[in-house]
């Protein structure tokens, strides 16, 4: 890591109860976490945004949420991302199955039309060199509400911001999931 941890006794009292709850969940306090929490307000605005994204009554079905947090994770390269929102991933479909086809998603037959149209938006949303056009636009109104694809598009940004932030301080994977073998090659050469 590039910026380390102080201990859980130094950060305000306020936070203290966002700390006891991820222990609670988790079996262990997030590292990006005692990393954000280093800026306290900052720390609240980031939790508040995942709370609102990441809601039970939210729009977007929990699956999709999930292919969204890991393949925009695995395209910016942060380890503690992949690990955990895998691990969230198997677990809402019942195998790691999607985890591990997911990288290579146009060339599987385990996602469906949804999916794919989802999964295609984050990438162009994502990827520096691609743009949302008209035709993409077009298929999400297919599957999605104005109200649900600005929900979507903030998924995407957030995750974009999460991943991007741990991925710069080098945070590590915490163990949550086996992570896909190839993430790095295949990130390397979804760059070229």
């Amino acid at each position: 890591m590039r910026v380390t941890e102080k201990p859980i006794s130094s950060y305000p009292w306020y936070l203290r109860p966002f700390f006891w709850n991820q222990k609670r969940k988790y079996g262990q306090v997030l590292k990006p976490a005692l990393i954000w929490a280093r800026v306290p307000g900052l720390f609240a605005a980031i939790a508040i945004l995942y709370g609102v994204l990441d809601r039970k009554n939210s729009p977007i079905d929990p699956v999709l949420r999930s292919l969204i947090t890991v393949r925009v994770s695995q395209i910016n390269g942060c380890r503690f991302c992949i690990d955990i929102n895998s691990a969230v991933l198997a677990k809402r479909t019942g195998s790691m199955n999607k985890v591990e086809a997911l990288e290579r998603w146009q060339e599987s037959e385990l996602f469906d039309n949804k999916e794919r149209v989802v999964l295609e938006y984050a990438e162009a949303v994502t990827y520096n060199d691609r743009q949302v056009d008209d035709d993409l636009s077009q298929r999400l109104h297919e599957y999605f509400n104005e109200d649900e694809i600005v929900e979507l598009t903030g998924l995407i940004a957030f995750q974009n911001l999460s991943s991007k932030f741990n991925s710069a301080l080098d945070l590590p994977a915490q163990g949550f999931c086996r992570l896909p073998r190839s993430s790095d090659h295949t990130r390397k050469a979804d760059e070229r």
